[in-house]
């Protein structure tokens, strides 16, 4: 694969664009599992590991079927959607195939359901998709994103005898308008450090030779966990541009992401960055990747995926932000079957690298950085491990954030 490559300079100055939406949004602080050995584990760093929960072999999720029928009409793993495709090639894709190989290898039933009027969805649409799951027999009901959250705690009221796994989620409380209130425990939140895979993928880049960068995020910089993405790679590409005394320049948005979905002015602001020096954008978005990625081949530039490995969709992805989406619902749909989901019911569960839940592949296949190499990323990687690189989660600081030469530029 061929950069186009610039020549380095010698001072730090990293210039970012932000789109019309400010960070923010809710979620409060998660805290990694402590003393529990059973934690996901298998976000990939190197090829081979393909174990379920249960130690049997996984099966490949694109060989399951995303539909299957029910000898009693009854479906017990459940899947509710968040707003875009089933089949993103991110985080519903990545979502469901941990409810498929659980389900697959343990013999239960599974359904999903896309709550009506797609993008446009409200919470009683969401709702009403939490119910009909429920009242189609489901064990376990797995919510994916932070749209869910009024939806998923009236349902968590409504059915108290069943769990519900909420991914990129924080624990809820009866009333959100008291923080004292209860706890539901019948929902187990699940958080990623998604600003570690931000890190990683910024410093990687850097060291890479791209000096010219782009994050177009979704959600409308209200979901917490673009907004972690997004902090962590401006956070590491500043790292590498000290390292080697280079200047980097950002162009960084939430315009066109409000919905996570492609479109042609998603395309055409992408294009218009490539075409005035952008060299890689980081598609944090769900089906926001495939507009990006569009552009990226029409201008014969670059894209970072993210939450799956998704170098299989373009031959313009030079790394993903990967999260254990698929292990970590094999996780916790894992509890409830065992009858520990007492453990994680009412729990903020945040998973990254001590829980080799966030990652870049390293496979030969989606290893794309020319001078950049493997062993350097496993070094850097280890140092997050063993505590000597701690990566910042407080994206509300980056507009504040004093770093040297730093220019924000709001629009």
């Amino acid at each position: 694969m061929k950069k186009s490559k610039k020549l380095l300079a010698l001072l730090l100055s990293l210039a970012m664009i932000v789109g019309l939406a400010a960070c923010g949004g809710g979620g409060g602080t998660t805290e990694t599992p402590s003393g529990n050995s059973e934690t996901p584990g298998n976000v990939e760093t190197t090829p081979g590991n393909s174990e379920t929960p249960g130690g049997e072999a996984a099966t490949d999720p694109d060989s399951i079927s995303d539909t299957m029928t029910s000898e009693d009409g009854k479906f017990q793993v459940a899947f509710v959607t968040d707003v875009g495709q089933l089949k993103d090639k991110s985080f519903n894709q990545g979502t469901f195939d941990g409810v498929k190989l659980y389900a697959a290898a343990n013999g239960l039933s599974y359904k999903y359901y896309q709550p009506a009027n797609a993008n446009e969805a409200t919470d009683d649409d969401r709702y009403d998709a939490m119910k009909a799951a429920v009242d189609g027999g489901a064990e376990v009901v797995v919510c994916a994103g932070f749209l869910q959250e009024a939806a998923l705690r009236k349902a968590a009221i409504d059915f108290p005898e069943v769990p519900f796994v909420f991914i990129d989620g924080y624990p809820l409380t009866e009333d959100p308008e008291n923080p004292d209130s209860p706890i539901l425990t019948n929902v187990a939140a699940i958080a990623f450090k998604e600003e570690q895979a931000g890190y990683l993928a910024g410093y990687a880049a850097v060291k890479d030779g791209f000096t010219k960068l782009g994050f177009s995020g979704g959600g409308g910089g209200t979901n917490p966990a673009c907004c972690r993405f997004g902090y962590g790679y401006v956070q590491g590409a500043n790292d590498a541009a000290k390292e080697l005394g280079t200047t980097v320049e950002m162009n960084y948005s939430w315009q066109y992401g409000a919905t996570f979905s492609g479109s042609t002015e998603l395309q055409t602001m992408i294009s218009g960055w490539y075409a005035n020096g952008t060299e890689i954008v980081f598609a944090c978005g769900g089906s926001m990747f495939q507009s990006i990625a569009a552009a990226a081949s029409a201008n014969d530039k670059y894209v970072i995926g993210v939450d799956v490995d998704q170098s299989g969709e373009s031959d313009y992805v030079v790394t993903s932000a990967m999260k254990g989406l698929s292990d970590a619902v094999q996780w916790a749909v894992g509890h409830v079957y065992d009858g520990t989901f007492s453990e994680i019911g009412g729990v903020a569960t945040s998973l990254g690298v001590e829980n080799n839940s966030v990652a870049l592949p390293t496979a030969d296949s989606s290893w794309r950085f020319e001078t950049f190499t493997v062993e350097e990323y496993e070094a850097l990687y280890q140092q997050m491990l063993d505590g000597s690189l701690v990566v910042d989660a407080d994206y509300e600081k980056l507009e504040s954030t004093e770093w040297s030469n730093l220019t924000l530029n709001v629009i």
